[in-house]
């Protein structure tokens, strides 16, 4: 019991300084600081941050061909520590896991996967930087981080069922179960929408709402140049290459994708809340309040011209938005709490 509770414990700890990886990888990417440090995994060279002008110099005679900007600089590094650590805290959860794999209840699959997944996210990490910040590159960078968070949030999950801390999942609420995995993909669709919006810097391509650039089908997009995902090596896609045709087609499609997340996962919520079990009716209306919140958020950000702490919330609310729904599909499923990971 005491492993169970330990392996328990990490996993929520885990799982929070994912969250806060993801955050902090929002910020670090709508403040423009991508490229702070042009190389991997050092910042200019070194592993650690120095002051100014110390690390001023060493920028300098790096030979890297770019401006030194400390603050950005900082703010990479610090997101790259943070990424660390929470590697090396995967990394324990798969050796507990694999130490307990015969106990029934382990949650024991997911925990070895994730350390892979944690090396090929490091690498996306690293090509996001040397291949200058493309968008493909980055966007896949942004769906493996909300991948880590959900498969760490199911451990989460599935170690407090296998405590006993949740009650076996009732028949009628696996009926649900279809509906919920519905919700997951149109959730998991518009987060990448969302993230080639972010990536392509189309966010305030329509300043206005819920007309774009005063028509609601604006006569000229480009959606051929604006969904072209490989455009060659060399590019440096700081600041956006797209035109503003692209970017107006990537924009509308991220504005359709919310639409269709509203109806999809809102109708699924109101679903739960009427057919499912007591704690099934509390997680879709709590799945439902997640969704009005990244909505209202979503539409502030166009009103306020995209303010940078109301646009980093609107990442922590996908990521929210996306637990929500795994937390539903968790009470849903119709497996037995011994199955593993």
């Amino acid at each position: 019991m005491h492993r169970r509770s330990t392996f328990a414990l990490l996993a929520r700890v885990t799982f929070i300084l994912a969250f806060v990886v993801v955050v902090v990888g929002a910020y670090v990417r709508l403040s423009d600081a991508g490229l702070g440090c042009p190389d991997w995994p050092g910042c200019y060279g070194p592993l650690f941050m120095a002051d100014v002008e110390t690390h001023s110099r060493i920028a300098a005679d790096s030979g890297l061909m770019r401006p030194y900007e400390h603050d950005k600089a900082w703010k990479e590094m610090i997101h790259r520590y943070l990424a660390g650590f929470m590697g090396l805290l995967i990394l324990a959860l798969a050796v507990l896991a694999w130490q307990r794999r015969q106990q029934p209840g382990q949650p024991f699959i997911i925990a070895l996967l994730l350390p892979l997944l944690v090396a090929f996210q490091a690498a996306l990490g690293m090509w996001t930087v040397t291949l200058l910040l493309k968008p493909a590159v980055v966007l896949a960078h942004l769906l493996g981080g909300m991948t880590i968070l959900s498969m760490l949030w199911w451990l989460v999950l599935r170690s407090q069922a296998g405590a006993g801390s949740l009650p076996i999942r009732q028949t009628r609420d696996s009926a649900l179960k279809p509906w919920v995995i519905l919700a997951l993909v149109v959730v998991f669709m518009q987060i990448m929408l969302g993230g080639w919006v972010s990536t392509n810097y189309a966010a305030l391509v329509c300043a206005d709402f819920p007309t774009c650039r005063g028509q609601w089908w604006p006569d000229s997009m480009d959606f051929h140049d604006g969904f072209t995902f490989w455009r060659g090596l060399g590019v440096d896609y700081e600041g956006g290459v797209l035109s503003g045709d692209a970017m107006t087609a990537v924009h509308v499609m991220h504005r359709l994708g919310a639409l269709v997340t509203l109806l999809v996962v809102g109708g699924v919520a109101v679903h739960a809340m009427i057919r499912g079990s007591k704690m099934v009716k509390f997680s879709a209306g709590l799945m439902l309040a997640a969704l009005a919140l990244q909505i209202v958020i979503g539409i502030a950000n166009i009103y306020w011209m995209l303010p940078l702490w109301l646009a980093v919330a609107h990442n922590a609310g996908a990521a929210l938005l996306l637990m929500a729904v795994i937390t539903l599909l968790h009470q849903t499923s119709s497996q037995p709490i011994q199955v593993r990971g």
